[in-house]
C-alpha cells in the first residue's frame, strides 16, 4: 500500500511527502476527531513555521485532514526527517464554547451551520428540532452536540469521514467480512477504569436524595465510586435522564472485540463488520498502523451502555 501527506501552507501552496517510514492513525466512536502520528523522510517541506494543515492518503484514498498540533525536522547524517502530530479540525469542537443559555427548536443543522463554522467540518443533515439544550458557562460545541444527540436519539455523536459529524448510524454502511483465514490477531478487552457505581444529583432546592442512580453492574463489580453533581437544566424535562447520561458516558467503550489484519480496505465508524464471533456489528473503532514492514488495521466493535452506534 502506498501512503502520502500532503502539507497546505500559509500561502496556500503544498508540499507532498511520499517516503512515511511509519504512521499510526486511530479514530473511534467517543472520540471527536482523528488522529494521526506520522515519521517521513523530508523531501517538500522547508519552512514548518508556513504549514498549516495536512491530509494523509492511504492508496489514494484520504482519511485525515487535520490542523498541525506538532511538526518537528530533525538533520541527521545527511537525511532529514519529519516527525508529524495531527488531529483532525473536529477536533476544535472540544475548543470551542458556546455562549450559556437555553436553546430551543434546535437541530444539528441550526446547531452547526448558525453557531459556529469551523473550517471542513460538516455533517449528517437533520433538521429535526426535538427537544432542548441547556449550555452552562464553559461548555463545549461538542458537548451541547452531544446533549442534542441522547435527547434525540438516545446516542452519542461520532465522527465520520475525515471531519463528519453524526448522530445517526449510517445509513448505508460499507460491509466488511474478514475471513478467518486474514485475521492475524483478535481477541476482547475490558477497561473498568471509567466505572462509576453511583450517581447522585441535587433537586430545584440543593438538597440531595430525590435523584439517584445505582449501576448494579459495576456495584457487582466490587467498584465503589460516587459522583455528586448540581441539577442538570439540560434535562429538566426528565431529571432522571442526567443520571442515565452520565452512567452511559462512564460505561463508554468498556468492553470491546477486535481483530486485525493485514492492509487497509477503507472500513470506517458505523460500518458493518463481520468477524469470529462478530456478525454485521457496527464499526466502533479504526487503528491503523504502518511502516516497512506493512500496513496493519485493527477494527473493534464496543459492547457498552449507549450500545455505541449499533443501532
Amino acid at each position: 500500500m502506498t501512503a502520502s501527506l500532503v502539507f497546505t501552507h500559509t500561502d496556500s501552496s503544498a508540499a507532498v511527502e511520499r517516503q512515511i517510514l511509519s504512521f499510526s492513525f486511530i479514530k473511534e466512536a467517543y472520540t471527536p476527531y482523528t488522529r494521526l502520528h506520522a515519521e517521513f523522510a523530508v523531501s517538500g517541506v522547508t519552512d514548518t513555521s508556513a504549514v498549516m494543515e495536512v491530509m494523509f492518503f492511504l492508496d489514494g484514498r484520504v482519511i485525515h485532514h487535520g490542523i498541525i498540533d506538532s511538526l518537528t525536522v530533525t538533520e541527521k547524517g545527511g537525511c532529514r526527517i519529519g516527525t508529524l502530530s495531527s488531529r483532525s479540525f473536529s477536533c476544535m469542537l472540544t475548543q470551542n464554547q458556546m455562549q450559556p443559555g437555553l436553546y430551543t427548536q434546535v437541530s444539528i443543522n441550526r446547531l452547526m451551520d448558525n453557531m459556529l463554522s469551523i473550517p471542513y467540518v460538516t455533517h449528517e443533515n437533520s433538521a429535526d428540532e426535538t427537544g432542548y439544550i441547556y449550555v452552562k458557562y464553559g461548555s463545549t460545541m461538542w458537548e451541547a452536540l452531544a446533549g442534542l444527540a441522547f435527547k434525540q436519539l438516545g446516542k452519542y455523536p461520532y465522527i465520520r469521514g475525515t471531519n463528519c459529524v453524526m448522530f445517526s448510524p449510517e445509513p448505508s454502511p460499507g460491509v466488511f467480512d474478514i475471513p478467518g483465514s486474514d485475521i492475524l490477531s483478535g481477541g476482547s478487552e475490558v477497561k473498568e477504569k471509567l466505572l462509576v457505581s453511583d450517581f447522585h444529583m441535587e433537586d430545584i432546592n440543593g438538597s440531595y436524595g430525590t435523584f439517584d442512580l445505582n449501576d448494579a453492574d459495576v456495584s457487582a463489580r466490587r467498584i465503589v465510586r460516587h459522583r455528586y453533581f448540581e441539577l442538570d437544566k439540560q434535562f429538566l424535562y426528565d431529571p432522571q435522564k442526567a443520571l442515565e447520561y452520565r452512567d452511559k458516558l462512564a460505561c463508554r467503550g468498556w468492553r470491546r472485540i477486535f481483530c486485525s489484519y493485514s492492509g487497509y480496505s477503507g472500513e470506517d465508524i458505523s460500518d458493518l463488520v463481520s468477524f469470529g464471533t462478530v456478525s454485521s456489528e457496527r464499526i466502533t473503532a479504526v487503528r491503523i498502523t504502518g511502516s516497512r514492514r506493512g500496513v496493519i488495521t485493527e477494527l473493534s466493535v464496543y459492547r457498552d451502555r449507549f450500545g455505541a452506534i449499533n443501532s
